[in-house]
């Protein structure tokens, strides 16, 4: 046999044998092509007298086999099956199993003697897993060049499984009643309800189970350009809302104190990479149950979309909190949604407002790409909107939004400093700017702006102001769905929307003059700073 025979999972991650994690080489959809073809079509079955239960992942389930440094792959057992191994199961069992059920059920570490149980693990119940199309997964942070504006980004593969159901196993040395079983099942979901394998805080290894740690439940609806795979294939992922939510989450931070401090609790609030430390644990993660989930494609250029009718949005506590902690976290976590809401929305495109909603002369021409997406509360959530009466409220949801941030440093002794960070989007006064103006018609008046002039000759389009391909722009443009209260507090709408432009001004004279003309001959007022 030559070296080029050898199947690329046997070879070295180095350049010339395989690069697994590098999309362009095509490596990893080789790489999953040779795995499944040589995979068994038998579906593991576990022995006699194990009782076992079905579960179903939300999105996509990964567990790092830690076999090739630097890349992410499922653990592979007999007969090129990927499982959730035993032991992995029972770790997760006893971290949430009652205290005095431990030693009964996982063994007496003090004495070294064995529970009760045996965890067989979790093998998928049939062969769905195979699809080829969607075996790789792709990982693409973009936190440096989106808030700092750097220009260095790039996308990673890893290989997860979509969707799967799991059959998990479990087994008695002793014969157990049926309310013992129930029991015993009963701790298994509530491990389950914590996300099993990797990158649980970004919505893999979720499962629809109740979530006992969540500290924020959210209803949403949404529409947007959905993400691509390696293989142009359309997927909606979930794990764009904790990117959302931890971006504007250094956003807010780094407005008050300095750079450093600002990624150390964004870490420990979401987790991240600790250099030659390994990775940090975050307290907070998210989950998201997708449903009335449709995907299509737009334009000559066949760019995916997804209209979504009806999600649940949890933030889960993603380590056993005190009381007060977790009350400052459940405050901390529902500004995040609510500032992200007001201002612009989750997955891609989120800086612009969904142009089929809001210039829908522009979407239909088939040349044109999809731009922008819009997202709504549903009608379970709906008293998460702020309510806009008039538009200096605005500016009182903004001061207060940051005063809560800036309240809640101070409760964990981190300094404040006036002048913040030196990032370009740092939610600081001296950096940022919100303009506003009510839309009770419906209709956006700054849509076209960015496409063509908004006075004479004068245009942002393609400007550092509004961005261009392969450049981030400094501005955000929001429809956000109007609530007003009335006499007796009640909220009524959505009617109408609130448009909102969020600036990042550089010293051009282009945005110099795009500021000066809001400022003057636009309907749009400054709503923050004030």
């Amino acid at each position: 046999m030559t070296s080029t025979k050898v199947p690329l999972m046997f070879r070295a991650q180095i350049q010339g044998r395989c690069q697994l994690q590098y999309p362009p080489s095509n490596d990893a959809q080789t790489w999953a092509y040779e795995w499944v073809v040589k995979a068994s079509d038998q579906v593991p079955r576990f022995g006699v007298g194990v009782k076992t239960r079905p579960y179903t992942f939300n999105w996509r389930f990964v567990t790092n086999s830690g076999q090739d440094e630097g890349v992410i792959r499922p653990v592979i057992g007999a007969r090129g099956w990927p499982f959730y191994p035993g032991a992995s199961m029972k770790g997760a069992f006893r971290r949430v199993c009652p205290p005095e059920l431990v030693k009964c059920y996982c063994g007496d570490d003090e004495k070294l003697s064995p529970g009760i149980l045996r965890f067989h693990g979790g093998y998928p119940v049939d062969n769905r897993w195979t699809d080829r199309k969607r075996l790789v997964d792709v990982v693409h942070p973009q936190e440096s060049w989106q808030i700092r504006h750097e220009s260095h980004h790039s996308a990673s593969a890893q290989i997860s499984l979509y969707q799967p159901t799991l059959a998990f196993g479990i087994s008695s040395n002793t014969v157990l009643s049926e309310e013992k079983w129930a029991e015993i099942w009963n701790v298994w979901e509530r491990a389950l309800g914590l996300g099993l394998g990797s990158r649980v805080s970004a919505g893999y290894g979720q499962l629809k189970v109740k979530h006992e740690n969540a500290l924020l439940t959210v209803n949403l609806k949404g529409q947007g350009p959905a993400s691509m795979l390696v293989n142009k294939s359309p997927e909606f992922r979930p794990n764009m809302f904790k990117a959302a939510l931890r971006g504007h989450t250094l956003r807010l931070l780094g407005g008050l104190t300095d750079a450093g401090n600002a990624e150390t609790i964004t870490k420990e609030l979401w987790g991240g990479f600790a250099e030659r430390n390994g990775a940090i644990v975050g307290k907070l993660g998210i989950a998201f149950d997708a449903r009335n989930l449709e995907l299509d494609r737009h334009g000559n250029n066949q760019l995916p979309v997804y209209e979504l009718e009806q999600g649940t949005l949890s933030i889960l506590a993603m380590k056993s909190l005190e009381d007060l902690e977790r009350q400052q976290l459940a405050g901390v976590t529902g500004l995040l949604v609510r500032f992200t809401m007001l201002l612009g929305g989750f997955g891609k495109s989120w800086r612009r407002v969904d142009h089929r909603l809001f210039f829908n002369s522009y979407a239909t021409q088939p040349r044109n790409p999809m731009i922008g997406c819009h997202w709504e509360f549903n009608s379970v959530s709906r008293n998460l909107y702020y309510p806009v009466n008039e538009l200096a409220e605005v500016t009182s949801y903004l001061k207060k939004i940051r005063g809560a941030f800036r309240s809640w440093l101070k409760s964990k002794d981190v300094p404040i400093i006036p002048e913040g960070s030196n990032w370009c989007e740092a939610w600081h006064p001296d950096h940022v700017q919100v303009w506003g103006r009510l839309a009770p018609n419906g209709e956006s008046q700054a849509v076209k702006w960015f496409h063509g002039p908004y006075q004479g000759a004068q245009t942002i389009k393609g400007s550092a102001l509004a961005g261009k391909m392969g450049q981030i722009g400094r501005i955000w443009h929001r429809m956000y769905p109007r609530t007003t209260t009335n006499a007796s507090g009640v909220i009524q709408g959505p009617n109408g929307y609130v448009e909102l432009l969020t600036i990042f001004p550089d010293d051009s004279s282009s945005t110099r003059a795009f500021l000066e003309f809001l400022q003057t001959r636009s309907e749009f007022e400054k709503v923050w700073p004030l």
